[in-house]
Order: C-alpha cells, then sequence, then structure tokens
C-alpha cells in the first residue's frame, strides 16, 4: 500500500486545517488497530490564543507537537508516564505575545515549557552584543528566534511500510530583508506500538549570501525520571564544567538533587563518543533504574553535548537538560572564535538526527547502562576540573 500525506498548513496555497481527526475509522487501509491517532487543533484563552496543537498517538506513545512555536514538542506520555516538565510557564505561549528582547534579551523564557525546543537558527547562547557578523544581527537575545517562530508548512504522512509509521513533516522559516536566510525543514517520525520517536533537520540557507548558523536541543526532563538520586549515564572523550558555579559539583555531575530551595542551575560541556553507528547514547535514569529517558545523537552532526541541572524547587522549574548540538550554548562570539558556527554558502545545508526512547523498565535501564560502560571502558574520559579554554 502506498503512503498517504494529508496536509494541515501551507501558506503560499493557504491551505488551512483547523481541527481534524485522523484514525483507525478515517484510514483502517494504514491500520486497523485501535488506539493511534492524530489530532489537529487550535487552542483558545489566554496566551495560548491561535497556537496549533497536533497530538500523536502511536497506540503507546502520545506527543504534543507545536507548529506554532517552531515545531517543538510540549509534552507527551508513555503508557501513563509523563514527559516533560512542570515550568512555571503552563501552557503553549503564541510568539505574539513574546518580546525576546524584554529583561535584557531574556524574553525567551516567557515561552520556555517544552519537553524539545530548538536553539537557534541564527543563534543560541546567551543575549549580547555580537560585534561579528551582520550589524542588523549583532543584538542577540537568549537562545534565539527559531522556537518563537511558526511554521509555513506542515504535513502528516501515513507510512504502511514495517507495521505503520507517522511522519509529521514542517517548515520554518527565520530571516529578514538585508539579513540573515535559513530555512529548517523538519520531520519527527514514530512507529505504531512504539517507544520511540526520531527527529530529523535539515537546515538550509535559500538566500544569496554566506551565513551563520547554531543549533541546539534543548530537551528537558522532570519526573519520574529526575528525582533525588537520580543518575546520568554518556560515554565522552572529554567534560568541562561551564564556568565556576558548574565547577562547584564537577565531583557529583553524574547525580542529581531532589527539588532544592536556592540552587543556581550548572551546566557541564562534553565531546561525546559514539557507537560503532556513529551513535551517542546519553541516558537519564530515576534512582532505582527503573525508569530511563533516552536521547541517541549522531555525533557527526551533532558533535556537542551540554548537561544541564536546574534541581530548584519543582514551583520554580525543575528540570534537567540533555542537550545535543551543533555548538555549545556560549555567546555567538565565543563560538565564532573556536570555529564551532556552521557557515552555510547559498543553497548549502546541513542535517541533524536524534532518537528519543522511553525505557519503563529495570532490564532495558539495565542494558543500556551496560552498553554506556564498554563504550566509556574503549575510550577512557578526561575530566577536567576546572572550566576549560576547549570549551568555554
Amino acid at each position: 500500500m502506498k503512503s498517504t500525506t494529508v496536509l494541515f498548513t501551507d501558506v503560499s496555497s493557504q491551505t488551512w486545517i483547523e481541527e481534524t481527526l485522523i484514525n483507525a475509522e478515517t484510514h483502517p487501509d494504514f491500520s486497523g488497530e485501535p488506539g493511534w491517532f492524530i489530532q489537529k487543533q487550535q487552542l483558545h484563552g489566554g496566551l495560548s490564543e491561535g497556537v496549533d496543537l497536533i497530538t500523536v498517538n502511536n497506540g503507546e506513545l502520545t506527543l504534543s507537537i507545536l507548529p506554532t512555536r517552531g515545531m517543538g514538542i510540549w509534552k507527551g506520555d508513555f503508557q501513563g508516564t509523563p514527559l516533560g516538565w512542570q515550568s512555571p510557564v503552563k501552557a503553549p505561549v503564541n510568539p505574539a505575545y513574546i518580546n525576546l528582547s524584554e529583561r535584557g534579551g531574556l524574553g525567551w523564557l516567557s515561552g520556555f515549557n517544552e519537553l524539545i525546543c530548538r536553539c537557534g537558527l541564527i543563534s543560541n547562547g546567551p543575549p549580547g552584543k555580537d560585534p561579528a557578523g551582520n550589524p542588523l544581527e549583532s543584538e542577540l537575545t537568549l537562545h534565539g528566534r527559531i522556537a518563537n517562530t511558526p511554521a509555513h508548512q506542515v504535513s502528516v504522512t501515513l507510512d504502511p511500510a514495517d507495521e505503520g509509521w507517522i511522519r509529521i513533516s514542517g517548515q520554518v522559516s527565520e530571516g529578514m530583508l538585508f539579513g540573515s536566510q535559513l530555512l529548517l525543514e523538519s520531520t519527527l517520525e514514530t512507529q505504531l506500538g512504539s517507544n520511540t520517536f526520531r527527529i530529523r533537520d535539515r537546515v538550509s540557507n535559500p538566500g544569496a549570501d554566506i551565513v551563520e548558523s547554531e543549533l541546539l536541543y534543548h530537551i528537558n526532563v522532570g519526573s519520574p525520571f529526575l528525582e533525588e538520586g537520580a543518575q546520568f549515564f554518556m560515554p565522552f572523550a572529554e567534560m568541562a564544567p561551564r564556568d565556576p558555579r558548574a565547577e562547584e559539583g564537577v565531583n557529583e555531575f553524574e547525580t542529581f538533587l531532589g527539588p532544592t530551595a536556592g540552587y543556581a542551575e550548572q551546566a557541564y560541556y562534553f565531546d561525546p563518543a559514539a557507537d560503532e553507528t556513529g551513535f551517542t547514547p546519553a541516558l537519564l535514569t530515576d534512582k532505582a533504574g527503573k525508569k530511563g529517558f533516552l536521547v541517541d545523537f549522531r555525533k557527526a552532526n551533532l558533535p556537542c553535548f551540554t548537561l544541564w541541572k536546574n534541581t530548584q524547587p519543582v514551583g520554580s522549574g525543575y528540570v534537567a537538560g540533555l542537550e545535543p548540538g551543533v555548538n555549545f550554548p556560549n555567546f555567538r562570539a565565543a563560538e565564532r572564535e573556536k570555529g564551532r558556527l556552521k557557515s552555510l554558502a547559498p543553497g548549502e545545508s546541513y542535517q541533524t538526527e536524534f532518537e528519543v526512547s522511553i525505557l519503563n523498565n529495570s532490564d532495558l535501564v539495565d542494558a543500556m547502562r551496560q552498553k554506556i560502560t564498554k563504550l566509556t571502558e574503549q575510550a577512557p574520559s578526561v575530566i577536567h576540573a576546572t572550566p576549560h579554554p576547549r570549551f568555554s
């Protein structure tokens, strides 16, 4: 059987579907198995007014995708286990209500509540004035604009191959007259009944001038994976704390506190080690090792990894970040100096790929921990006790 594609949004042809439900009743040729569905709706009320939401359920795994917010993933659920975190920002925020320049360039935080959001495409990292590059783009805000830019084309594809795949694709443009032109083409796919979803992105330069690009995936995990005594595992060649604050906890970087009043965030930068397929596994487990949140990313196109520890009280945003990236989230000028910015000539592009799996029993968690241990034994890790000039 052939695959079927449904176009939800296309600005060029003025195609727009506000609400629809796709399931075994509407598309029995794709799969007659009950449970799976794709629902498109638009949110109303408060700061969520006008936000598009696509809910994908593969029969076991549910994901809430936000085309209005750069094709980010708001939250999810796997067999009753919630995926995401409890941000002080409770609901998706329409970018129309966000001023990225407010509060010293930290306005991005006013909409930050996703399980997965992208940081880029022109820049990510802290705000400030970049003395190099296009002068119209010198005033940088926290983590760039892509997470607050609506997609102009969105579609879903039902592919019956291999017992059924659901693919959600979106295109998001970031650019301005006399400035950089960048295009994100994103596809999220999941197989029916699977505990896994995969994201493949392509970032291209449709303009006439050479442009710089950065991209980091802010993958944010809370309870039940994150708790007092939760553990982080990843094979790596080198690691260094980002700054003096992270240096304070470098000997305990793999272990997490419970919700802690007065906690100030810590971040650690890694040079990942890959397995024979070119992928690096990054695993967060609960204290008992019964549940695991796994991110497998292709090191060749995501060579930098940041571990973000933010174990402040739950009401303030108790969360851990597993963050593969093209670059580290330092100020763009520093990343340019280190040679980690992407430089794209007209028509050029780069691709990224990663996969998220939910490990819901101790056997699956133990097997992944053993794999990471073997990879670590093949290439012993160097841990720098203080910030290192290679990283920050």
